[in-house]
């Protein structure tokens, strides 16, 4: 070994005498290294890293307390916040599963980019964005003029966007699509079919269920924290179930899931669900269907309830007369239901992480990112939550909406599928049915009578 002072670099010999470059000189190991004499960055004149206390490492026991400590703050944080948020009213909600898609696509698309290419290729962040926000117009407005068409159709200047939203929505990501396609660049041609695959796969899996989970807060409130707080139960008790009992491997991509944590958090979780369920189903804030965006737990909601949510006598067959045990008992029907999410929630849910923790292993990260101290990345605590809020959607449509005739499905066949004067029409008949209900005056229907004899 060859001596060296002052930054001039050490030289190892190997076994063939050759002296072989070191990795880095001491001026380059040290940011605090400088010439003799020379003031050095903490002020001391002279002074090199081996002169200069380093500081103390951290133990083991430090750290894990510290990370503890930053999880807690943070989990206490977002608990707040979502609370908050859930009485406050459904538009800040709306805007938390905003802020949470806007996030996870952002961590999810920046997995795949190879930083030089990117910056070589102007255009590839600009599209990536423009997808999202072409997906999100069109998504958002797809619940919009669903759930508010009673409302948009009669606004003039909100009725083409709503009648034509959906050729719109395709115009801007045919936009979107041409633009992508004359971007193309020789020699990058891979790299940027591949990140227009990777952008598509974030937005059906991110921003699509996303949009699902929004719906279920339209359709009741109910609807969107009871799927969400079983996850997070499920959650829970696997980890404790599985560090109490865990002794079976249940899945080999995640070697801590454990078919006993499995199991138990099953049964916790329908525990949870049904108690869960029974109180909020007593709050009309949480069981009606949003119809005003202004409305919050201290105004509440006024609606028809669903009959899920109107207790029922239920009869148990096989019990034998004369027992002291009655087979006859009052439940609402909602509760039979939520054992079912809480299934979906316990042995489906799971594999939205399972397919995450793939997702990890395929580009050997540890966390998507680090938008939450002491959690990792938004995606790692939304993972199962995306598949749960639209599992809860599409169960929700299939088993428990009532399907009946709206005002806004009326409006609508009527201003889409009728000419001026039929619609005219139209209301002279429904005038005509309300004056003889003595429920408006009759000089209306008068002055709608001259108006068609024009």
């Amino acid at each position: 070994m060859a001596k060296s002072r002052n930054g001039v670099k050490f030289q190892h010999r190997g076994s063939n005498g050759r002296a072989r470059r070191p990795s880095m000189s001491i001026s380059e190991y040290s940011e605090n290294a400088s010439e003799p004499g020379s003031p050095t960055r903490n002020g001391a004149l002279g002074k090199t890293d081996a002169e200069t206390p380093a500081a103390p490492l951290q133990t083991e026991y430090e750290k894990k307390k510290q990370s503890f400590i930053t999880r807690t703050v943070w989990t206490l944080i977002m608990l707040g916040g979502f609370f908050s948020a859930l009485f406050a009213g459904h538009i800040y909600i709306i805007i938390i599963i905003t802020a949470v898609q806007i996030i996870s696509f952002k961590e999810v698309i920046a997995i795949s980019q190879i930083p030089s290419k990117a910056r070589s290729l102007r255009f590839t962040k600009s599209l990536n964005w423009y997808f999202l926000g072409t997906t999100m117009y069109f998504l958002y407005g797809e619940s919009v003029v669903y759930y508010f068409k009673h409302v948009l159709l009669v606004t003039r200047l909100l009725t083409p966007l709503a009648t034509h939203h959906r050729f719109l929505s395709f115009m801007l990501y045919i936009i979107g699509f041409v633009f992508f396609v004359a971007s193309l660049q020789k020699g990058h041609y891979r790299f940027q079919f591949n990140q227009f695959a990777w952008t598509h796969m974030a937005l059906f899996l991110i921003v699509g269920q996303a949009h699902f989970v929004i719906n279920n807060v339209f359709e009741g409130l109910i609807w969107f924290f009871v799927p969400i707080s079983l996850v997070v139960t499920n959650d829970i008790f696997a980890y404790l179930c599985g560090i109490t009992f865990g002794r079976t491997p249940l899945i080999k991509i995640s070697p801590k899931k454990t078919w006993e944590g499995f199991l138990g958090a099953w049964f916790f979780t329908i525990i949870w669900g049904v108690g869960v369920t029974q109180i909020l189903s007593q709050y009309k804030y949480f069981i009606c269907p949003v119809n005003d965006l202004g409305a919050n737990v201290w105004t509440g909601l006024e609606c028809t309830p669903n009959p899920v949510f109107v207790p029922q006598k239920f009869t148990v067959p096989f019990i034998p007369p004369g027992l002291p045990i009655p087979n006859t008992y009052t439940i609402k029907p909602v509760q039979f239901h939520v054992l079912a999410l809480a299934t979906f929630a316990s042995l489906i849910a799971p594999f939205g992480g399972f397919f995450a923790s793939g997702l990890k292993r395929t580009f050997k990260i540890k966390d998507f990112g680090d938008s939450i101290p002491g959690h990792g990345g938004m995606t790692d605590r939304m993972d199962c939550q995306f598949i749960m809020g639209t599992i809860a959607f599409f169960y929700y449509s299939s088993f428990i909406a009532t399907h009946n005739t709206t005002v806004g499905g009326v409006i609508e066949l009527a201003i889409t599928g009728l000419t001026p004067e039929e619609q005219l029409d139209v209301v002279r008949i429904l005038s005509k049915n309300l004056v003889a209900q003595e429920l408006i005056s009759p000089k209306i229907l008068e002055y709608l009578n001259m108006q068609m004899k024009r």
